[in-house]
């Protein structure tokens, strides 16, 4: 631990800050990971609902800036893809 006053209150927001991303990655990857299941199981309102909150997640996520741009994009357009294929 530090001993300056300044850097101690750093090393807190450092880990608040930590448990905030931590928090925000997880709930990313389940919205994803909805989408691709409902896709799989061809289940079309399902999988538009799941896409609507992996969209919603995936735009916060350049926000907070723990995604590039093109990482989302490329997410974006590959579970459309996966929803627009749904029989």
């Amino acid at each position: 631990m530090a001993n300056i006053k300044s850097q101690k209150k750093r090393a807190l927001t450092n880990l608040k800050r930590q448990n905030a991303l931590a928090g925000e990655k997880s709930a990313l990857k389940t919205a994803i990971k909805a989408v691709k299941t409902a896709a799989a199981a061809n289940e079309k309102d399902a999988a538009v609902t799941a896409m609507n909150q992996a969209n919603k997640l995936l735009d916060k996520a350049i926000v907070s800036g723990f995604k590039k741009k093109n990482y989302v994009a490329r997410q974006k357009s590959r579970l459309q893809k996966a929803v627009n294929n749904i029989a």
